[in-house]
């Protein structure tokens, strides 16, 4: 049994504990959290054992792993941390506040050979999956463009200050929402080097940015751009989705569809010449315990088998996700050069 505990039981939090609580390989040896109504809940409802100070918990319980589920700002002190006491982590997006405490992270966890994982939960998606299997065996051949999307209705009125609005808790539409656009960008095609041109909005916040639209250049020199906005009242909840042309064929692709057109009678098998589609309850992998979507217990599994030897640790790893952290610093960067309108500018 892997002996696991949790730092912060939010909303994130609570889900990696449900399915953690119910993974035959797992042991939940504590939770911790600040929040007095949440750990009297706990206390009451549960037979975890609650901590205020995660350091105690570590002292006490003495975990083979921990989930990090806390704002993003404390991420850096608390994975430093963990890592120096040889304990694998598991840590929620967005990473680190800055690419360059990401980078030491990762450093770290490489030298000291301990699993590490960040929470981008795309990458275990079907369709996501199938997109990505499609472009490494050459099907799409040279890819000529890509268009990154994400729209959902998380802010659509002026109202009090939470994490969201807080630039320094992770909080804002690039740190929160395009940060999954760019991570599935990244391990899709390549990873972005430059932004071209990039317009941050903000409709409701007054600290934060509401939409983002950029430009992007990749390492590989493929250009294309994301469009992302948290303030679209016409979806229900968050809605992601790529498109990606190559010289062989195209895939427009979201969580629950991929629809791919092929040139040519080279195709993968079970496709033909022209236009596909497949459904992600086509593409979904098995899974022990349902929450949300097969992808977020598919990830804890995954980071499970990693502790246990069974996979290789190479999804989502802090070396990946440090390089989705260089790339916000990208775009927060060609903002401040652009001036248009209503367009918010980084403090």
């Amino acid at each position: 049994m892997i002996k696991v505990a949790i730092v912060g039981v939010g909303k994130m939090g609570i889900s990696h504990l449900s399915i953690l609580g119910a993974h035959p390989d797992v042991e939940v040896v504590g939770v911790c959290d600040t929040s007095k109504m949440l750990l009297g809940g706990m206390e009451k409802y549960s037979s975890f054992a609650c901590y205020t100070d995660y350091l105690k918990m570590v002292d006490e319980t003495k975990p083979d792993a921990i989930f990090v589920a806390v704002p993003t700002k404390f991420h850096y002190p608390f994975i430093k941390e963990l890592l120096q006491r040889r304990i694998h982590v598991f840590a929620e997006k967005p990473f680190c506040l800055g690419y360059e405490q990401g980078e030491e992270l990762a450093q770290i966890a490489s030298s000291m050979n301990l699993i590490n994982q960040v929470g981008y939960h795309n990458k275990f998606i079907g369709t996501f999956k199938e997109v990505k299997r499609i472009i490494r065996q050459g099907h799409l051949g040279e890819i000529q463009h890509f268009v990154g999307e994400a729209y959902g209705p998380v802010v659509v009125k002026k109202k009090q200050d939470t994490w969201r609005s807080n630039p320094m808790e992770g909080g804002g539409c690039l740190m929160d929402y395009a940060s999954h656009v760019i991570d599935l960008i990244n391990d899709l095609i390549a990873p972005v080097s430059a932004a071209k041109g990039t317009i941050i909005k903000s409709f409701y916040s007054n600290k934060v940015d509401d939409a983002v639209y950029s430009l992007l250049e990749l390492r590989n020199h493929v250009s294309g751009m994301i469009s992302v906005n948290w303030s679209d009242e016409t979806y229900r909840k968050m809605s992601t989705s790529v498109t990606i042309i190559g010289n062989k064929g195209k895939i427009i692709s979201d969580a629950n569809e991929l629809k791919v057109y092929f040139k040519m009678d080279d195709c993968p098998e079970g496709y033909t010449k022209g236009w596909n589609v497949r459904y992600v309850t086509d593409l979904t992998e098995h899974v022990d315990f349902y929450l949300r979507g097969e992808e977020y217990s598919a990830q804890v599994d995954y980071f499970i088998k990693s502790i246990e030897g069974k996979v290789p640790n190479n999804i989502n790893t802090f070396e990946s996700a440090s390089l989705t952290d260089k790339a916000i610093s990208i775009i927060k960067e060609n903002s401040k050069k652009i001036s248009n309108g209503k367009n918010f500018v980084w403090g």
